[in-house]
């Protein structure tokens, strides 16, 4: 029997594989890997368009050309909903269809969170993706990042290593070089005029003067333009 569905997009190519999951609001959803028997497009030997990201917390990313993308703080902003929605829960009786509904709309809220952020995602990936032959991220591990109580919500709101994944597979799919740098790349205090390296950095300080050359940096960008001339020597 036919089943009614909306397609995210038109059906192409030879359908390998289906993968179907529920929600917890009791969506079902169909996920199609398709063979489209083209080959994946050959990266570029010369590279003139190159991007350097640095992932920040008030800014999502910070590209080294200076231009900053804010951080769309989809959890955050719907807290205030949540915490409405979760008290209501926490009222109702178990086993009660209230209950039931509760949890519903509590559910609806997060889906909703995730739904706004990896469309946000998918959006920045796709133009970074389409503006440059290379792009350069610095390698995160959220995980210990995380234990830090006070950056823990903003981190997990963020959701970078989703961000990067979606840059992965848009610059495969492009011919997009992507390199991930180690996590122990100095990018934020390493001067990216003179190279000299500062002994430590607190997450404060967001202006720096290098006591090498004198410039005056900005932390972020200057990750950036570290992160990209890394890059470049590792394409």
């Amino acid at each position: 029997m036919p089943i009614e569905a909306r397609l995210h997009r038109e059906i192409t190519g030879m359908l390998k594989s289906i993968t179907l999951s529920r929600s917890a609001t009791g969506k079902y959803y169909a996920s199609l890997l398709c063979d489209d028997g083209m080959e994946a497009p050959a990266k570029p030997a010369l590279i003139s368009n190159v991007t350097g990201l640095d992932m920040g917390m008030a800014h999502f990313v910070i590209k080294s050309d200076g231009n900053k993308i804010a951080s769309p703080r989809h959890l955050i902003n719907a807290s205030r909903n949540l915490r409405r929605k979760q008290k209501a829960l926490s009222r109702k009786k178990k086993g009660n269809a209230n209950r039931r509904k509760a949890r519903i709309q509590l559910a609806a809220v997060h889906e909703r969170v995730a739904s706004a952020r990896a469309d946000f995602q998918h959006k920045l990936s796709r133009a970074i993706v389409d503006e440059n032959q290379a792009v350069i991220v610095e390698t995160l591990k959220t995980a210990n990042m995380m234990k830090n109580h006070h950056l823990a919500r903003a981190i997990g709101d963020a959701g970078w290593s989703g961000f990067i994944t979606k840059l992965e597979y848009k610059a495969t799919e492009k011919g997009v070089h992507l390199v991930k740098l180690d996590q122990w790349f100095a990018s934020s205090k390493t001067c990216h005029c003179c190279g000299h390296k500062m002994s430590e950095m607190p997450l404060h300080k967001r202006i720096w003067q290098c006591p090498e050359c004198g410039v005056e940096h900005d932390r972020d960008i200057n990750a950036a333009l570290n992160i990209k001339r890394k890059g470049i020597l590792e394409l």
